[in-house]
């Protein structure tokens, strides 16, 4: 690799690759040590194209979630089966890999801006800003970023836009899909949300089992298929229809009443 070789956002390779690894160095102990990531899926994502890949996931911290993806993705393309054991694969990190984000989020600190550099498509969110709803156009230009980015590599994207669950998808994700034809991996992921504070920078409580489970890729008629059902599919795919409120209802129900019987003894 040249050392002043660039992608396609101007961002320096060489650069790009030591963030990435010492990021990962930095937070491998986090989802194997002071608590453990569980794994389903990863043989999918070896079997997936160079470029043009959408990863669709739903969304519980602004930057652990992703962070997690990247060490998945790496560990799986270096032979890994559902495993992050030993860190040795930062050594050659995929480096067209990016994640679609808000830009006031990215700007938010010194270490987002770090994090941005490593791969954030950063755009502005049509329905929100500086904590306040909004109302406003799509901006051309963050719409033609996602394609260069899929041009180039893998995208990871967030559809429901907030890390508050269930929520609905955003419509916009479902135009992307239909308009670039990308392939789409949906992404389970749960436990983030326990173990780190909302930014997903501080780790709020160890010994917590965060899952991720990497599904097949969904089947899309492009040409045929309506915005609304592709929204629908996407709900299922991660999770988040809200025909899957009374599980998740049981399962934290059923929680609460461990702990109470923890309490008792």
């Amino acid at each position: 690799m040249g050392l002043f070789k660039q992608n396609p956002f101007g961002h320096y390779l060489f650069l790009k690759k030591w963030l990435i690894r010492i990021a990962g160095l930095l937070t491998h102990r986090r989802y194997r040590g002071f608590n453990e990531l569980q794994i389903e899926g990863s043989d999918i994502i070896t079997n997936l194209p160079e470029t043009n890949v959408l990863f669709i996931s739903n969304h519980q911290t602004y930057f652990a979630d992703v962070v997690a993806m990247f060490h998945v993705f790496n560990a799986s393309l270096s032979g890994r089966g559902d495993s992050i054991k030993n860190v040795g694969y930062l050594w050659r990190p995929k480096l067209n890999i990016y994640y679609v984000a808000a830009r006031e989020t990215m700007k938010s600190g010194f270490l987002p801006k770090i994090m941005a550099y490593a791969g954030s498509i950063s755009i502005d969110r049509t329905w929100r800003a500086a904590g306040k709803n909004v109302n406003r156009q799509v901006k051309m230009s963050d719409i033609s970023n996602i394609k260069k980015a899929l041009d180039d590599g893998w995208v990871i994207t967030f559809p429901q836009g907030t890390t508050t669950p269930f929520k609905p998808i955003r419509k916009g994700t479902a135009h992307i899909i239909k308009q670039y034809k990308p392939i789409v991996v949906p992404i389970v992921i749960d436990g983030f949300r326990r173990s780190f504070d909302k930014k997903g920078l501080r780790i709020k409580k160890k010994n917590i089992l965060q899952s991720m489970e990497v599904k097949a890729p969904l089947e899309i008629d492009y040409e045929n298929e309506s915005i609304q059902s592709i929204v629908e599919k996407i709900e299922y795919a991660i999770e988040q229809h809200p025909s899957f409120l009374k599980v998740v209802s049981k399962e934290e129900l059923h929680e609460k009443e461990e702990l109470n019987k923890q309490r008792e003894w």
